[in-house]
């Protein structure tokens, strides 16, 4: 079957993926930054999503091993004891504790990951603390001001589950996770990672339209709408921290 992004973005022909796709904007950034010295953490790995990834090349790119010296994987998730695509995995609290000593990375990869954080104060702490003096903390996550964040804050969370399947009916049931946005715009990640201490290389990204229920006209309006957005209230954030060394 055609779906509506292949109509579309003719270009998903050639590859699988379209100019807009921010899963492929994400994951090239990431492997930009990526070392062959690199100790790497997954937070938020879950069962390993990129390694279900139907596009080949988001695929391998979404799995470190061999191109960095190690990859640990963890989640407060049970599901992450299952993760095939790290060298080590990890089942973490909800407290936010990490059981890793001071500096144990050189990068931090948190994809659809920072608007489910119930206690962003610890958590942030711990990631700042767990990442080496120059690694990165990379995160795709929802802008709270952006149309999925406020729409996600409109919808009463009994009726998530529902709405989803309805505009994203390919959507893994497993991968829903009801939103809390508490690190989801600028102002409250530079709260939590200050900058005296960390540089901020964030910046706002929409993508291709996904929450469409599989309509054309769906589709195209919020193609539209993405087209007028200005960029405070665009759906995502494309978040690049570095620790200062």
């Amino acid at each position: 079957m055609v779906t509506v992004e292949q109509r579309l973005f003719r270009e998903m022909g050639a590859g699988g993926y379209s100019r807009h796709d921010h899963r492929m904007e994400y994951i090239v950034r990431v492997n930009a930054l990526l070392r062959p010295d690199m100790r790497v953490m997954e937070f938020g790995a879950g069962r390993g999503k990129w390694s279900d990834d139907p596009v080949p090349l988001r695929r391998h790119l979404g799995d470190f091993r061999g191109r960095c010296a190690h990859v640990v994987a963890c989640d407060v998730d049970e599901a992450v004891l299952g993760n095939k695509s790290a060298d080590e995995v990890r089942l973490i609290g909800h407290d936010g504790m990490l059981p890793f000593p001071d500096g144990s990375f050189d990068l931090i990869s948190a994809f659809s990951v920072l608007e489910h954080i119930e206690h962003p104060e610890p958590t942030a702490a711990e990631l700042g603390r767990v990442l080496a003096p120059g690694g990165w903390l990379c995160a795709w996550t929802p802008n709270r001001w952006g149309y999925v964040g406020i729409g996600a804050r409109l919808i009463p969370k009994r009726l998530h589950a529902r709405v989803l399947r309805l505009v994203e009916p390919r959507r893994v049931e497993i991968d829903s996770f009801v939103p809390l946005y508490t690190m989801n715009t600028e102002a409250a990640r530079k709260r939590l990672f200050p900058t005296d201490r960390f540089e901020h290389f964030t910046y706002s990204f929409d993508g291709q339209p996904f929450y469409h229920g599989e309509n054309i006209v769906l589709g195209k309006f919020w193609e539209l709408l993405f087209r007028l957005t200005p960029g405070p209230f665009k759906g995502y954030h494309m978040v690049f921290i570095r620790k200062r060394p």
